[in-house]
């Protein structure tokens, strides 16, 4: 008898770090099921979720790039955070086995910021690398929280159209990847009571892919670097925003965070959480 399974699908797919923590997950509460990766294309998804839909040990997928915004038009709903943020990273069969889509990338992106979020600021910024599905998400999460963006993407237009669709008044601002190449002799005024974000929520740096330009002379002092790419875990990014002196925060945090919520949905069962610093071993070694 085939056991309950679910999966994370994209292309490429084989770096994925999802199939891990699910399984440790899945191991620690003793729950008979399991957890793949499985490459799918845009052409294929059609077909892929077509057959999913019709097997009943499927308990749904996590959706990884370049699938975000692609998958939607096959979904029956799309539900919040998903539909404002117009990126779905988790898909899951609801009643009579019609899909929904949903996103956890919002959340799990702001669980390593929640202690900075509780305090209160005179001003928040974030300088957001990238316009796709998790830029997305992380520039809707970061808006709702109050933040100032700056997005920096190769294609400026597809920036510009993120950028109408956030929640609320405040002005945000669009500049080209290359902006953040070259030193800046810019002074930054005193930023206490401030909080400052970079983030790369490209796949740049990704291994395969082109590293990220950025100087940090465009970041205020005790900026938050934050890199969402999980192979390598320790880029080059992120490296040189720790040589000039800013607080990190690698991609297994975001990853882990959005897969907790999945995990909820796939398995009915909250993950073991209790076990966080045993499974980011597992997943550094």
């Amino acid at each position: 008898m085939s056991m309950p399974f679910a999966e994370v699908i994209g292309d490429p797919i084989a770096q994925s770090k999802s199939p891990a923590i699910h399984r440790f997950w899945l191991q620690n509460l003793g729950i008979e099921a399991d957890y793949r990766a499985t490459r799918v294309t845009e052409d294929d998804l059609a077909d892929y979720l077509a057959e999913r839909q019709a097997d009943p040990n499927w308990r749904g997928c996590n959706v990884t790039m370049p699938l975000k915004q692609a998958v939607q038009p096959y979904l029956a709903s799309v539900e919040d955070p998903a539909a404002s943020i117009g990126a779905v990273n988790t898909i899951y069969p609801a009643f009579d086995r019609v899909l929904a889509g949903t996103n956890t990338d919002a959340a799990g992106f702001l669980e390593p910021l929640t202690q900075q979020l509780r305090d209160t600021h005179l001003f928040r910024m974030a300088r957001i690398i990238g316009a796709g599905g998790a830029a997305r998400a992380i520039a809707h999460a970061l808006a709702v929280q109050g933040f100032t963006l700056v997005l920096a993407a190769r294609r400026t237009e597809q920036a510009e159209e993120l950028i109408a669709q956030l929640p609320g008044t405040t002005e945000h601002h669009v500049v080209p990847t290359d902006h953040f190449a070259a030193p800046t002799d810019f002074a930054f005024d005193d930023r206490q009571g401030m909080l400052d974000l970079v983030v790369n929520a490209s796949p740049l740096g990704m291994r395969g892919k082109d590293e990220l330009a950025f100087d940090w002379s465009h970041a205020p002092p005790r900026a938050i670097a934050y890199d969402i790419v999980t192979d390598p875990l320790d880029t080059a990014f992120l490296q040189a925003a720790r040589a000039a002196g800013h607080p990190t925060i690698d991609g297994l945090a975001m990853l882990v965070g959005q897969a907790a919520e999945a995990f909820r949905l796939f398995y009915g069962a909250p993950p073991p959480r209790q076990h966080d610093a045993e499974l980011r071993e597992l997943l550094s070694a």
